[in-house]
């Protein structure tokens, strides 16, 4: 699947340093991670290695031989009962949001989940992030709680909302 300029693909280890490269950015930057300190280039390996070797896809938005985006999805929690359920991640580089790279990178991750007999996606996203929710709604995902000030970051306390897709 792709728009005219944009590949969606499977990642591999050479797309580590772009998905590192859009992940850092998020951290510093945003809301989005609720992380304060940017990632190595080993612990964005080691969580490649860790998706791959679970059987979770890792995708990447490529335009022009760059990693513009990527997307995943992991372990919602690791005990047993909850082995049907995952959670995702969507990041997009900033000079290419709002251009529906998102889009391109969420609709694989359900196609996979229900390729893989899963019954939940969960998306858990900042509280004042409008257009991550807009974005999982169009989707078909629905808020199913809203946590208060659970995390703290820039000086002030963050809501975090989580949304449910049933597969």
């Amino acid at each position: 699947m792709s728009s005219p300029t944009t590949i969606i693909r499977n990642a591999t280890e050479h797309d580590i340093a772009g998905i590192l490269e859009i992940y850092n950015h998020v951290i510093l930057n945003t809301t989005s991670v609720y992380s304060e300190q940017p990632h190595t280039y080993e612990m964005r390996l080691a969580w490649y290695t860790d998706r791959v070797n679970n059987g979770f896809p890792v995708y990447v938005a490529e335009s022009g031989d760059k990693v513009i985006g990527f997307s995943s999805f992991g372990h919602f929690r690791v005990w047993p009962c909850y082995r049907f359920t995952v959670e995702n991640s969507v990041y997009v580089h900033t000079d290419h949001r709002g251009k529906g790279i998102s889009k391109l990178l969420i609709q694989p991750l359900i196609d996979r989940a229900r390729e893989m007999g899963l019954h939940a996606m969960i998306a858990g996203i900042d509280a004042d992030n409008q257009v991550s929710f807009n974005l999982h709604r169009s989707f078909g995902f629905v808020e199913v709680a809203h946590f208060k000030e659970v995390g703290y970051k820039f000086g002030r306390w963050l809501d975090l909302k989580f949304m449910e897709l049933i597969i």
